[in-house]
């Protein structure tokens, strides 16, 4: 499971990096559209217009890939986090708990966990089997719309499989009074 999740991760990660990059290039490209429409654009016109005529720019369609993108990464990011007990938690009165307690909260908050997951996945595939349909695609760039659910889709998957066995291992570790996996979250009382 954390191999997988370490796999979907990185994936996210690359995806999130190409993004950034693509975010720079349009925001570059369009100051420089700007700069060859404004001032240069009077001292220089051929040069200005050989510039422009060469695509500078911004990138057409850079929030529709960002947008389809960021939604792949954040699901991605989701097995690793929930693998490894990363998610926020406010454990203010809880670490005062005994640790059955903690572990019976624990073992409902992944059970819950793991059932919304999976709501999601199922939300997923129906929406992207609806933008199929109806061969919905982006304003743009054109690219269809389930192309994007997916991709989400594939994060989403992996997150709900990390989930159950996540929910898994703390009935498991409930039942058994004591850790599977140490995620330093347990209150030492």
């Amino acid at each position: 499971m954390e191999k997988l999740a370490r796999a979907m991760a990185v994936v996210g990660g690359l995806v999130l990096s190409i993004l950034i990059v693509i975010t720079c290039l349009s925001v570059a490209g369009r100051a420089l559209n700007t700069v060859f429409h404004g001032w240069v654009g009077q001292l220089m016109p051929r040069v200005s217009q050989w510039f422009l005529d060469m695509g500078v720019g911004p990138i057409l369609g850079d929030f529709e890939l960002v947008e389809a993108g960021v939604a792949f990464a954040i699901f991605a990011s989701m097995p690793l986090c929930q693998i490894t007990a990363g998610h926020a938690s406010v454990d203010i009165f809880t670490n005062n708990f005994p640790r059955g307690l903690n572990r019976f909260l624990r073992m409902i908050i992944e059970i819950m966990f793991a059932a919304v997951l999976i709501l999601i996945v199922w939300r997923l595939y129906e929406g992207m089997l609806s933008k199929k349909s109806y061969g919905e695609t982006t304003f743009l760039l054109q690219f269809p719309i389930w192309w994007a659910y997916a991709a989400s889709l594939a994060g989403a998957v992996a997150a709900a499989i990390s989930g159950v066995y996540m929910a898994c291992v703390r009935i498991i570790e409930f039942l058994r009074g004591h850790r599977i996996i140490n995620d330093d979250l347990e209150a030492e009382v």
